[in-house]
């Protein structure tokens, strides 16, 4: 295969890992967010009910 072709398919694909991780690590930070307001919500409930 050709030697440019070949470099611009891997960075195609390193370009699409990228977007891939940084999907990914919003997600996960979504996710984490969720947790800890449930988590702080949980905590208000017990002062409310105290």
């Amino acid at each position: 295969m050709n030697a440019e072709l070949e470099y611009t398919i891997m960075q195609h694909r390193a370009s699409e890992l990228r977007r891939a991780a940084a999907e990914h690590r919003r997600v996960q930070e979504a996710v984490k967010g969720l947790r800890s307001e449930r988590r702080h919500r949980s905590v208000f409930a017990k002062l409310l009910a105290s």
